[in-house]
């Protein structure tokens, strides 16, 4: 008899819940915003948070391993953007508070070692496959 696999749910994923994580952060920062924020750099800033999570979902539904790793790698590229250039940004120049800015590197910090051991986890998987 066949042994039926269990998937887990791309809501139920570590990686993905902290991503979404950082998009309500993100949006309650966004929406405080004046226009003139916004369309310097707040714009830039909840496109790439929103990108993290986005592209780990996109990753989920690939089949192939090398294209999960390549959307996986652009997440981890667009958390990168969002925290340690757009955010970092806005706590230079005081649109966040040093507290806001703290919040969400707690969190980013999280994302980005669980992100990276997910990326391992899909390349250790093909190397049991061979």
């Amino acid at each position: 008899m066949e042994e039926k696999k269990e998937y887990i749910k791309l809501e139920d994923l570590e990686v993905y819940k902290l991503a979404r994580e950082l998009s309500k952060m993100g949006w309650a920062i966004y929406s405080k915003m004046t226009w003139q924020t916004r369309k310097i750099i707040g714009d830039q800033f909840i496109e790439s948070i929103d990108s993290i999570g986005a592209n780990i979902a996109e990753s989920y539904g690939r089949f192939h391993y090398l294209d999960r790793v390549k959307f996986l790698y652009n997440s981890r590229g667009s958390m990168l953007e969002a925290i340690n250039h757009w955010l970092s940004l806005m706590e230079e120049r005081e649109i966040i508070s040093k507290e806001e800015f703290a919040n969400f590197k707690l969190i980013s910090d999280k994302l980005s070692l669980k992100l990276n051991n997910y990326i391992q986890s899909i390349y250790n998987s093909k190397k049991e496959l061979k």
